[in-house]
């Protein structure tokens, strides 16, 4: 049954005291030059890869379009549609007001947290990319400038055989010296044939062996040739984690990723403070006010927000700027196609305490067709200097890649 999410009655409008839109904030002076331009349309088609991306579009009456993407997950589409009458007519250059016009509206529906701020998230990466075309400058220029010429990726490896340590290894060292990264991340959740119980989150002795004969292996197969994480999915205890984190304090490793789950900040801090392994957190966060805590409390070594999860580029550049106070470093999640991955690169160039950015799709053949520019080349992205986000949809390869009963979006 199709429905029509745009048209639903909204009750917050009929007493909330947050309502932002230009009307009412009085925001109506003539710009001048080619400043003064109204959004028209947004819409959005999900594409089939590794992930179900969700691409989104902006149109203005300019005929500008900027392309954004939000995190993968069903509902997301849905909710942009939702809140498309709240930026028709707007000016897309007021992208901090409009984020916050979609937060208020939305308050009421979830965005606090949760796929409400990732719907969000998509629509303000687009805002970024039509405004840097607007104003004839990358989208880095207007979050402060750049740090950096090229921004470093870390890949996200994998293996048919992810439980066995030697296999890891194996991988490690093809992708470091036939691919060209530098820094990889493998997975530490898998089976080690020791388990007796998958949902009481404890380790035995021989879980724990086997990890830390994952760490071992890998880091000393590729040594210095790269830097290695390993992700652990919220998958474990406090007590497990710790015990986790110190049995591979001795090895070269540069981070433990989410060993325990998000919900509990003070099972959090105890870990990340009860070793000298460190502890990456941040893609289960949202927005700087959840981050903050993290922080605040260091219980976080390095932060890993996801931008097009955690409320897009402003909010993770936000993040950052808290990091920064705590000298701690970001190194952002990514599991996204080349538009977010690009969105990503801006915000990592503009922020001073930037490590890498995550690339999870090296597996997948035709990820960088979905865009006519190259993006990563020896584990490294330069950062564009075409307006906006400096990436270009090939519309035949999203339309080939959509999610089934999917529509494509208007072209540009």
């Amino acid at each position: 049954m199709s429905r029509n999410y745009e048209s639903l009655h909204d009750p917050n409008a009929e007493y909330t005291m947050r309502e932002l839109s230009a009307e009412t904030m009085g925001t109506t002076a003539t710009r001048g030059g080619d400043r003064d331009v109204e959004i028209t349309d947004v819409q959005t088609t999900m594409v089939d890869g590794n992930f179900p991306w969700t691409l989104v579009r902006v149109y203005t009456d300019a005929g500008v379009v900027g392309t954004g993407e939000a995190y993968w997950g069903a509902g997301v589409p849905e909710l942009i549609e939702r809140m498309k009458p709240f930026v028709i007519g707007e000016n897309p250059l007021d992208i901090d007001r409009l984020y916050e016009h979609l937060i208020q509206k939305m308050s009421g529906e979830g965005s606090v947290e949760g796929v409400t701020v990732t719907a969000i998230s998509g629509i303000e990466v687009a805002l970024h990319d039509v405004a840097g075309k607007i104003l004839d400058v990358p989208a880095y220029q207007l979050l402060g400038g750049k740090y950096r010429d090229k921004m470093r990726v870390y890949c996200d490896c994998h293996t048919e055989e992810e439980a066995d340590p030697e296999a890891c290894a194996d991988e490690a060292e093809r992708v470091v010296d036939e691919l060209g990264y530098d820094a990889l991340k493998f997975d530490l959740d898998v089976p080690s044939g020791f388990e007796k119980d998958r949902a009481n989150r404890h380790l035995r002795p021989g879980e724990i062996r086997h990890k830390a004969e994952i760490v071992e292996q890998v880091t000393e197969r590729v040594k210095d040739k790269a830097d290695v994480s390993f992700d652990c999915h919220w998958t474990f205890s406090g007590g497990s984690a710790k015990r986790l984190a110190d049995a591979i304090e001795e090895y070269d490793v540069w981070w433990l990723e989410d060993p325990v789950p998000p919900e509990n900040l003070e099972v959090q801090e105890e870990v990340t403070k009860s070793t000298t392994t460190p502890i990456t957190v941040g893609e289960n966060r949202y927005r700087v006010t959840e981050l903050r805590r993290l922080i605040e409390n260091q219980a976080v070594d390095i932060v890993a927000p996801d931008l097009p999860k955690v409320g897009g580029m402003r909010e993770t550049r936000k993040i950052a700027d808290v990091a920064n106070q705590y000298y701690v470093p970001v190194a952002m999640h990514n599991v996204a196609s080349p538009v977010a991955t690009m969105a990503a690169t801006h915000v990592g160039t503009s922020i001073p305490n930037s490590l890498a950015i995550e690339y999870h799709s090296y597996e997948l053949g035709w990820w960088e067709d979905l865009v006519e520019e190259d993006v990563i080349e020896d584990g490294y992205i330069e950062v564009p200097e075409k307006p906006g986000l400096g990436v270009t949809l090939d519309l035949d390869t999203v339309e080939e890649h959509m999610v089934d009963g999917e529509t494509l979006f208007d072209e540009a």
